[in-house]
């Protein structure tokens, strides 16, 4: 009787998950498992708001291995250690798993592979959260790329859409020890702070199926332009599926192609293509993480080691954590984001972009703080999208690429309804008054909201003339 291990990580789906088809079509037995420990991707150990998607996510994978007549199996502390305990315990001779890209876990995979196999016990790893393994796409000279538009048409070149592995219909477990509990994990918070992400989120592939299907016949044709308006539904709200691996990319880009295909609407096949790039730029984050994993925590251009950031402001970067800096979309989007877990992607650039350069503080303040409040905190598409806005990273937003918050309002929130919702000082403001609302003083003490923590043209200024002492 032939028994393999299954480790699951971040890829908590049983449809198109190549290890799992790997091991049911080699072994008799297959036994999923998942080994809790966060320590193990330290410096970046996942934040409260990943914690609270995690177990309703492994909840619902438990939940669908019963339907299929196993469970997962549960245990916590050192990976190696309790994958060779189940080795012992079950009599498997081999542990499947999907790779992961960052640094902490290639350092972990890469010890465990090689411990496993000097025991003689099989290990094999496979791609299921990417569309090409990050040292499959290269330029001419064999170096990775560094600049999206070449990379993506040279992955988009070599993209061969498939359908999607079948889940099983029955997977046979072995006997094990019995391990520890979701619960047990301690992954929901002890207060209330995620009362409103019930209402807006449903973790697990069931969830993520859902999501897509949803965006698919109801957004993919309006995308281009719906994208970048935050008070309306026109993404795709698929991040935190992805990061979880409850939906992989390339389930992602055939069902939307199959969809586009059918001719009948040229909306439907522009919306494909504009979304498919977005696929392509967490893409080109995951390989770049991969080839520079100092990013994570350094720039990726050395200039901006030089760059005089203002001294850390605990109050200030308090204000902006807490949508109290007076620019109403920047406070719009910092309360989404507590309430929900989420912030929508044009909303995230502003608010970068008003820490790193109208507050001058380092973008590390900021991808820490969305590390531990984002549900779809995801360490590639984090790091890039900071330098992105700051301006120290790949394909960056150049220096003098400042976005201001009041126009940036008035045009991607024209009706001001995304402001009006998430910041309700100000719902009786309409039209264009909303997004300056300080124009008016006296309202502006009667309705309760602060001024602006900084005047946006200074600051800017002040930007400007510290970009160019480090060009």
């Amino acid at each position: 009787m032939s028994v393999a291990l299954l480790w699951f990580r971040r890829d908590l789906r049983l449809t198109d998950n190549p290890a799992l088809t790997a091991a049911l079509t080699e072994h008799d037995r297959v036994l999923p498992v998942y080994i809790h420990a966060p320590d193990e991707e330290s410096p970046w150990q996942p934040g409260a708001a990943s914690a609270w998607w995690l177990h309703h996510s492994l909840s619902a994978l438990h939940a669908d291995l019963r339907k299929r007549g196993a469970a997962l199996h549960v245990r916590r502390g050192d990976s190696l250690q309790a994958l060779r305990v189940l080795v012992g315990e079950t009599g498997a001779r081999s542990v499947y798993w999907n790779r992961l890209y960052e640094p902490a876990p290639i350092a972990r995979d890469t010890r465990i592979r090689t411990t496993l196999r000097e025991e003689g016990i099989d290990a094999h790893s496979f791609n299921a959260a990417l569309l090409f393994d990050p040292w499959e796409i290269a330029t001419g000279q064999e170096e990775p790329y560094k600049v999206f538009t070449p990379f993506w048409r040279a992955a988009h070149a070599r993209l061969q859409p498939r359908p999607p592995l079948p889940a099983p219909k029955r997977i046979d477990a072995p006997a094990a020890k019995a391990g520890t509990t979701i619960d047990a994990l301690g992954l929901l918070p002890r207060i209330p702070w995620d009362k409103g992400f019930g209402g807006v989120w449903e973790p697990g592939e069931a969830g993520a199926l859902k999501a897509l299907r949803r965006f698919r016949d109801d957004a993919v044709g309006d995308y281009p332009d719906a994208r970048n308006i935050p008070g309306e539904a026109g993404t795709s709200r698929l991040s935190p599926h992805l990061h979880f691996g409850e939906i992989s990319p390339m389930q992602i880009v055939w069902t939307l192609e199959e969809a586009a295909r059918d001719g009948r609407s040229s909306k439907r096949r522009v919306g494909t293509e504009s979304f498919l790039r977005e696929i392509g730029w967490r893409e080109f984050s995951h390989h770049m993480l991969y080839h520079f994993p100092r990013t994570a925590d350094h720039n990726l251009n050395p200039k901006f080691d030089r760059f005089p950031w203002a001294r850390k402001a605990p109050a200030q970067i308090e204000r902006w954590q807490r949508g109290q800096s007076g620019l109403p979309i920047v406070d719009a989007g910092m309360r989404e984001l507590w309430a929900t877990g989420w912030m929508h992607n044009r909303v995230r650039m502003l608010v970068a972009s008003f820490l790193t350069k109208n507050l001058r503080q380092h973008w590390l303040h900021g991808a820490r703080w969305f590390w531990d409040t984002l549900v779809d905190a995801d360490l590639a598409n984090n790091t890039q999208g900071w330098q992105w806005t700051a301006g120290t990273g790949a394909d960056a937003a150049p220096y003098f690429r400042i976005f201001n918050p009041v126009t940036q309002g008035e045009r991607f929130d024209a009706d001001g309804s995304y402001v009006r919702r998430w910041v309700p000082e100000l719902a009786a403001y309409e039209g264009k008054a909303i997004h300056q609302p300080w124009l008016d003083p006296a309202r502006l003490r009667e309705a309760g909201y602060p001024e602006p923590m900084v005047d946006l043209r200074a600051s800017r200024t002040a930007a400007l003339a510290a970009y160019q002492s480090c060009k």
